[in-house]
């Protein structure tokens, strides 16, 4: 298996993976501490019906990009890169979201749920039953749709991006039953934030990624409507501007390490000047607002101590 391929879907699945497990586990623990574990199997099934929401909107997804590019063969070249470019966007701003929101409300997270479950449980029959299997079902389903539209964009990793997939999901599974089955000692937050690194630098390897597929689209454009008068700055480049640098004859980034590194990292061994600049600015105004929200997160604790 190319494990390269498999870190960033681990990475992303694995985060997103402990996020639901820790709804679920503070679900769990609120039913049994108001003794009505009998609804335990709600939960169960809200777990369920999140993941087969989140694979039958992959797959949906998927079956209408084939269709849409089959549908128009000969612009293949244009549509495929496109498709390629808004999946990435979504999943840009989805994952930049989540990661920034997240942080901010981590926080207040077992407040909200307790406060929704106390809600739902004042309810009488099977009406607390579906409070709880909406719950669950909802954020297993929003952590899964994020993981979904991240995998889209990187289907030419096939089998092995799958399995990173499972594996992330496996591995957030295990750290569910560590930490509320087993009463494990887990630092979450710090959990959370050496991940939230990982997710950054990972997201602003899909900025570069936006870059090159609009610069393709372009250039096919070019090729099928035979203009005249061309907007490329070179054969290799329409919109990217000049060539910054070349390390593929050091560090190609289809073998290892590089493979590693632009995983992770989004490196590439050809960089062009709008892809450096996109890459830095995305990095540099989210990685301040991340930096930032978890700065607002330990200013309570700080006041606490203090007092």
């Amino acid at each position: 298996m190319d494990v390269a391929a498999a870190l960033p879907t681990f990475v992303i699945t694995l985060r997103e993976g402990v996020e639901a497990a820790l709804v679920v586990g503070i679900v769990l623990a609120c039913l049994q501490k108001a003794q009505k574990s009998f609804l335990n199997h709600w939960v169960y099934l809200g777990i369920l019906a999140g993941l087969a929401g989140s694979v039958l909107t992959g797959l949906i997804l998927q079956k209408g990009l084939s269709l849409l590019t089959l549908s128009h063969a000969d612009f293949e070249p244009i549509i495929a890169p496109l498709l390629k470019s808004g999946l990435c966007l979504a999943a840009i701003i989805m994952l930049s979201w989540m990661l920034i929101w997240m942080t901010k409300q981590a926080r207040s997270l077992k407040a909200e749920i307790e406060g929704s479950l106390v809600d739902t449980l004042t309810k009488e029959g099977q009406s607390a039953g579906w409070g709880v299997f909406g719950l669950v079902a909802i954020a297993v389903l929003r952590e899964g749709f994020e993981t979904v539209l991240f995998i889209l964009t990187n289907l030419q990793q096939g089998v092995a991006g799958s399995l990173g997939a499972i594996a992330g999901l496996l591995t957030a599974t295990g750290i569910g039953f560590a930490l509320f089955k087993f009463g494990a000692k887990i630092n979450i937050r710090r959990f959370f934030q050496v991940m939230g690194i990982f997710l950054l630098l990972i997201v602003s390897g899909l900025v570069v990624s936006v870059c090159k597929n609009v610069d393709t689209a372009v250039y096919a454009w070019e090729q099928l409507a035979g203009s005249s008068v061309s907007l490329c700055f070179a054969q290799d480049s329409c919109l990217l501007g000049p060539l910054l640098w070349d390390t593929s004859p050091m560090l190609s980034d289809h073998q290892f390490p590089g493979l590693v590194l632009k995983a992770l990292f989004g490196y590439r061994d050809h960089v062009y000047l709008v892809q450096a600049l996109a890459y830095g600015s995305f990095l540099l105004v989210v990685g301040s607002l991340y930096l930032r929200s978890l700065q607002t997160q330990h200013q309570p604790e700080q006041m606490r101590q203090t007092v």
